[in-house]
């Protein structure tokens, strides 16, 4: 008789394992993981734009800002979610220089009417980058709960160089 009672408690505990584990522990632990992905590509897209920024301040000025957003297409960090800056996804790359006004002293959009893109003639004061419609989807898929859709990025910064050469009227494209 006791090993008949001792069998039906080993499997009393054995379902309120599988209870307590699958109920509480793996939500939980999937739940931990998910935050920890989704910071840590907060984390990555936020130094992505501080790399963006840094380049373009340090290269030249082109009309379009081409040169800029190949090199962060070509660069984006081993995020979860990617292939979003590639192919026409739906993230994107913002490149914005600025020139102060004499007048007012506020930075207001660059344009340069004097020369053609990479020119010494050509130098802004400042760059904003930024990315925007980032999408983070990982797990979400499989929950069929919408992707969380992260801020907008932002990184501006003074332009140091501009990659540009202004006694051999040389820049970095």
């Amino acid at each position: 008789m006791a090993d008949k009672d001792t069998r039906a408690r080993s499997g009393q505990a054995a379902i309120e394992f599988v209870g307590i584990y699958g109920l509480i522990m793996l939500p939980l632990i999937f739940g931990t993981v998910f935050t920890a992905e989704m910071y840590w590509t907060w984390h990555s897209m936020a130094e992505f734009t501080r790399e963006g920024a840094r380049y373009a301040a340090t290269h030249c000025w082109q009309g379009d800002a081409n040169n800029v957003v190949n090199y962060m297409q070509t660069h984006v960090p081993p995020v979860v979610d990617r292939e979003q800056f590639l192919l026409g996804g739906s993230a994107q790359i913002n490149v914005q220089y600025l020139q102060r006004d004499p007048d007012s002293g506020q930075l207001v959009t660059f344009s340069c009417a004097v020369a053609g893109d990479c020119s010494t003639d050509c130098v802004p004061d400042a760059v904003n980058v930024s990315v925007t419609n980032y999408e983070f989807r990982r797990f979400v898929t499989y929950v069929h709960v919408p992707p969380v859709v992260l801020p907008s990025f932002l990184t501006s910064m003074p332009i140091t160089s501009n990659g540009c050469d202004p006694e051999q009227n040389v820049c970095n494209p």
